[in-house]
């Protein structure tokens, strides 16, 4: 605790870190702001379905739970241990807000409807709907968010793959619930790949503090 402690008196006193994270938290605000009306956008421009080579030959399934509870208690864990090494967490913030306007980009431009079986999962006063809108489909945030957070975490064995795991499990759950066409499915793999090296190239500095052993300036 007391270790803790000193991590977070000593980065608190460091402007460069402060003034990063306040620019990692305002690009997250604003990435989840224009998540939301490319959402919204999508969903309303929304065509036809199209077949799907697994999702017209596997019958849906009731993923629910998993599928709104799984991601929440995912951003559960990845706040605890970036807040018990704070210096992470501009990287993380930033990744993670870059991740959402390239996906934004994404699901504005391509406007398939939803597969004909997909359930409804969520109702008006379900909090997640603020987040899901039905339309936003390629690509799958709920397989390619764990799997940047396993590249970024890479060189932690245990952590890379607990969220390879996640995203693999979360991929199996939006087929099974027919929530995704495998094609977003497959596609978040790669796309997320091209998104975890802009952000070590756009945020150079926070990546080498992310992987500093001993605090360095942001």
């Amino acid at each position: 605790m007391k270790i803790l402690k000193q991590k977070w008196v000593t980065i608190l006193h460091d402007k460069d870190f402060i003034i990063s994270f306040i620019v990692a938290f305002l690009f997250l605000a604003v990435s989840l702001i224009v998540n939301f009306y490319a959402g919204n956008y999508a969903t309303e421009k929304a065509s036809s379905p199209v077949t799907d080579i697994i999702l017209s030959n596997v019958p849906e399934f009731d993923v629910n739970t998993i599928f709104i509870w799984g991601p929440v208690v995912m951003f559960v864990f990845v706040t605890l241990i970036s807040l018990y090494n704070p210096k992470r967490i501009p990287f993380v913030l930033k990744s993670i807000a870059l991740f959402t306007v390239v996906r934004a980009v994404f699901i504005s431009l391509t406007h398939l409807g939803p597969f004909p079986t997909k359930a409804v999962i969520l109702n008006a006063s379900n909090f997640v709907n603020k987040f899901t809108f039905g339309g936003d489909l390629f690509f799958s945030g709920h397989t390619g968010l764990p799997f940047l957070l396993a590249l970024i975490f890479w060189r932690e064995k245990s952590l890379r793959y607990i969220f390879l795991f996640l995203s693999a499990m979360f991929g199996v759950v939006v087929l099974l619930g027919h929530l995704h066409y495998s094609i977003d499915v497959l596609s978040a793999f790669f796309i997320t790949y091209a998104i975890y090296h802009m952000s070590m190239f756009f945020f150079k500095k926070d990546y080498t503090v992310f992987h500093s052993n001993v605090h360095q300036n942001v």
